[in-house]
């Protein structure tokens, strides 16, 4: 019975941190969902060319409407992340849009986003590219300056895969079921303003 109340005194305590967790996943979403907005926006006749094309690119159809969807979710949804206002409302397009993202763009490439044919994931794509980039290593070491080359980190072949995709996606949906956070969103404050939370 002891265990028992210093346990349920332990759980008192750290309730107050459940906040943190929610504003963890807004804060890292926020930046990765606004670039990619942004980089929509920037590019955006190149965008729409590219959701419409059926041959080179993703067919959707309504190609400018799609952007302007993406484009929206993806800034003003994260910005609003950032804030923590209206985060399962904003979560629901968001995780939508990861969806479209990994299933057009990125399952022929498998799961990994980055190609490592150790990896217990590694599809043929994967393990093909290691031979691939071991040739551009040799190149770049006898007619490159690699050692400059490499300074800000090694090569590495983009597989492109759902894998970044997805785990967007996951947390997007943690943040569908546990709203913005305690304290530490504008959904707290507004609801405890209304006396709801």
């Amino acid at each position: 019975m002891q265990i028992a109340n210093i346990y349920q005194k332990f759980l008192d305590i750290t309730k107050h941190l459940d906040g943190l967790a929610p504003l963890a996943l807004r804060l890292y979403l926020a930046p990765v969902l606004i670039q990619a907005g942004y980089n929509k926006l920037s590019h955006f006749d190149d965008t729409v060319a590219w959701f419409g094309n059926p041959e080179w690119g993703l067919g959707l159809p309504m190609p400018e409407l799609m952007t302007g969807l993406a484009v929206g979710a993806e800034l003003v949804g994260g910005g609003l992340l950032v804030v923590g206002l209206a985060t399962r409302l904003v979560a629901i397009p968001l995780m939508i849009t990861m969806l479209v993202a990994a299933f057009t763009v990125h399952i022929k490439n498998g799961w990994l986003a980055i190609s490592d044919p150790s990896s217990w994931l590694a599809n043929e794509q994967v393990t093909s590219a290691a031979e691939k980039l071991a040739a551009a290593k040799s190149i770049l070491q006898e007619h490159g300056n690699y050692d400059w080359l490499t300074s800000s980190g090694n090569f590495v072949i983009l597989n492109n895969g759902i894998e970044f995709a997805i785990t967007y996606f996951i947390m997007l949906l943690a943040l569908f079921a546990l709203g913005g956070g305690r304290y530490t969103s504008l959904d707290y404050i507004l609801a405890k303003k209304n006396q709801l939370v």
